[in-house]
């Protein structure tokens, strides 16, 4: 078994509970993590034995691409296209923030975090 990260993807989107989020918008972050075995593809050296990490950096950014109310439902979004999509994959992990949140606060970012395994 093994991992494959991808961090710090960078995205501006419209997500929010607020009108304002969604016609103003924000920056975010995603981190992703799969977990699958990387055996084959070790041994082959073969692209199509292993998840290629520029579909999964795909699937995020348009999945970040339409719009919701809760980072929790983008984050659920983004593990059923990488499940649909890569048959390797054995489990997911991933992280969405939102970088300064309009939550009347000296806040940094909030994030959520989701893990789902086949």
């Amino acid at each position: 078994m093994g991992r494959i990260h991808l961090q710090n993807i960078r995205v501006f989107a419209y997500h929010g509970c607020l009108i304002e989020e969604g016609k103003i918008g924000s920056d975010y972050r995603v981190d992703l993590s799969v977990k699958a075995n990387l055996q084959a593809s070790a041994l082959s050296d073969d692209l199509q034995d292993t998840i290629d990490y520029v579909h999964l950096n795909k699937i995020v950014k348009q999945e970040m691409a339409i719009r919701s109310k809760l980072l929790e439902h983008v984050a659920k979004r983004i593990i059923d296209r990488i499940f649909a999509e890569t048959p390797l994959v054995d489990s997911v992990k991933v992280k969405v923030s939102k970088i300064n949140p309009p939550i009347g606060g000296d806040v940094d970012q909030v994030s959520i975090e989701m893990q789902i395994s086949r």
